[in-house]
């Protein structure tokens, strides 16, 4: 980290808050993120390597540990899906949404390594010079995962209604189907399919990004001295102990939304 990053406050707060941008192609459009992109792919990895583990030491006897935890949470998800989605479908939704929990969940939950400390390593191990490890504080990683439950929303809604029966809907919900009509009904749903993904993704990242700002401005306040170090760990604590309930709260909203919208796409007006 540069001097002038350590110095001043706002060097400071920019440089954790900038992304390590890979360019694509020619053209400000054409890049990725690589921090928030690597990632989710890394913990997906991990997750999905994690439940294939105890998957393949799973028995029909007295659970282990592992195989007791998965079940544990997979039945409370379950309980969760079968309250909210009553659709055909629950054999999908469930582990879809144990799936998202835990995704999201453990993306979130990078948010409590120290990062000065993680800065450094991405800097002198990997010669990153920035790097953000926390992908739910980036839009991009949020929204992409509320298209995704977006889209599947909708493929769920044609497969159940059809493609005739879908657009009928949109036409003719929920002001009834005379054609005088037709225009505020589609304006609408259009309104309602377009503010679905932005609440999804906006939630989930304005509470991610607010929680990484607030750990820098108490990481500031521990580098003014011997004082601010006291109060500063002592703070750092407690919020991260606050987080800990903000981190697994925000995964779970971001898993029961996903199964009403997707409970929504079965219901017909």
């Amino acid at each position: 980290m540069s001097t002038e990053h350590e110095l001043t406050p706002s060097g400071y707060i920019g440089h954790h808050l900038s992304f390590n941008v890979k360019q694509v192609a020619e053209g400000g459009f054409w890049s990725v993120n690589f921090d928030s992109l690597s990632v989710s792919f890394f913990l997906g990895f991990i997750i999905f390597a994690f439940f294939w583990w105890v998957a393949r030491g799973a028995t029909a006897g007295v659970p282990g540990k592992r195989q007791a935890f998965i079940e544990l949470l997979f039945e409370f998800i379950d309980d969760q899906v079968k309250g909210t989605f009553h659709g055909e479908r629950h054999k999908f939704v469930a582990p879809a949404a144990l799936t998202v929990f835990v995704w999201v969940f453990a993306m979130n939950a990078m948010d409590f390594l120290p990062i000065d400390i993680m800065a450094w390593i991405f800097h002198h191990v990997f010669g990153q010079e920035v790097f953000r490890a926390v992908p739910t504080s980036d839009i991009n990683t949020t929204f992409a995962l509320a298209l995704s439950v977006w889209l599947l929303m909708i493929a769920f809604s044609i497969k159940v209604k059809g493609l005739g029966g879908w657009i009928h809907e949109l036409f003719c919900a929920p002001f009834g189907a005379n054609p005088l009509v037709w225009p505020f009904n589609l304006l609408f749903n259009l309104v309602e399919y377009v503010s679905k993904p932005l609440s999804h993704s906006m939630r989930l990242f304005g509470n991610m990004y607010a929680g990484e700002v607030i750990f820098l401005l108490i990481g500031m306040w521990a580098a003014t001295g011997w004082s601010g170090t006291l109060f500063g760990a002592l703070l750092g604590g407690v919020w991260a102990i606050f987080h800990i309930l903000i981190v697994t709260l925000q995964a779970y909203i971001f898993m029961m939304l996903t199964v009403v919208y997707i409970s929504m796409a079965h219901e017909s007006h």
